[in-house]
């Protein structure tokens, strides 16, 4: 898996953790829906992702490796 397929991974799985977090845990945790789409338009904007360092530094490759 790349590390762009990883970050649409996480994304979604932090999305939907943090509305069962909201549903079944506390209300407040709808702030950290709110995080994770900001930091999904900033990326879009800035074309620079904290997730995309973590993923690098823990070795995930880039691009998909040639058939």
């Amino acid at each position: 898996m790349t590390v762009n397929r990883m970050v649409l991974t996480i994304a979604g799985l932090f999305v939907l953790l943090s509305v069962a977090l909201t549903r079944f845990v506390s209300p407040h945790w709808v702030w950290f829906t709110v995080f994770v789409g900001l930091n999904l338009f900033q990326s879009g904007l800035t074309n620079w992702c904290p997730m995309v360092g973590i993923l690098k530094k823990l070795g995930v490759p880039e691009d998909a490796p040639a058939k």
